[in-house]
């Protein structure tokens, strides 16, 4: 395969990991090849399961429909994770009050909130919980903890559910941060799980700024529920620039983008 091949393919994977899935014939005038062309390089990036050839294009392979146990959240991206922890606590000033969702990426903020003076923490995640309990106990941490009680997911170490937010109602904050399983300009921001999903959309309804820790990897991909339109958000913070397919409409809707470097 020529070189001008490989960069074909290469634009036909990245169109795919922003929007989902390419069609043949938008490809075909994009690219100023055959369909015939198009359909080899879809057959050789299927044969190296990069992709799903459907009826007139193709999709992406999603890998799993459900959501990773913490343990393997925790070791998937880690480095990716710490870097953008580090940089969606920077956000945080002294005196916030804070909701931190469920994540291993938002887990990653606590280590960075040490030395913020009179922050307020609200939390439906028990490791997050344990954290700053730990970090307390240590003297590292003189904030206020807040858990939300509710319905306990045990193999995620999580609340959700009704009572969950019910409780939510009483609180407002002034910055929410949430991890997601899925971002699609078109599509919004997703969750594997609705419960889990609802929650974050009510935390993101109850402060006044909303935040989204977004590895790259989420980019381009439609989960179960849907939390938000993209629009809906304030900033998001990944381990890499916004894809330049994506300025236009962040710029747009006023959403500011973090690169955690």
């Amino acid at each position: 395969m020529s070189l001008i091949g490989e960069e074909r393919k290469d634009y036909i994977l990245n169109v795919l990991n922003l929007e989902g899935k390419v069609r043949t014939l938008a490809l075909v005038d994009q690219l100023k090849v055959s369909s015939e062309t198009i359909r080899r390089y879809m057959e050789e990036l299927e044969e190296q399961n990069k992709l799903k050839r459907v009826y007139g294009g193709a999709v992406k392979i999603n890998l799993t429909r459900e959501e990773p146990t913490p343990l393997k959240r925790e070791v998937i991206r880690a480095e990716e994770k710490k870097r953008i922890g580090r940089a969606a606590a920077s956000l945080v000033e002294d005196n916030d009050i804070i909701f931190i969702e469920d994540g291993s990426t938002t887990l990653q903020m606590v280590h960075y909130l040490l030395n913020r003076k009179n922050i307020t923490v609200i939390t439906l995640s028990a490791p997050i919980m344990y954290l700053l309990i730990d970090y307390q106990n240590k003297g590292f941490f003189s904030g206020d903890i807040y858990f939300l009680g509710g319905k306990v997911n045990s193999k995620h170490a999580r609340v959700s559910g009704a009572l969950t937010e019910r409780m939510v109602e009483h609180f407002y904050a002034d910055k929410a941060f949430i991890s997601i399983d899925g971002i699609m300009i078109e599509k919004g921001i997703s969750s594997f799980d609705a419960e889990r999903g609802q929650l974050a959309k009510q935390l993101m309804s109850h402060a006044k700024q909303s935040i989204i820790l977004s590895d790259h990897s989420k980019f381009g991909a439609m989960q179960f529920y849907k939390i938000a339109d993209v629009k809906d958000v304030d900033i998001i913070v990944s381990d890499v620039e916004a894809p330049k397919e994506w300025h236009a409409y962040l710029k747009d809707k006023d959403v500011s983008w973090i690169n955690a470097d």
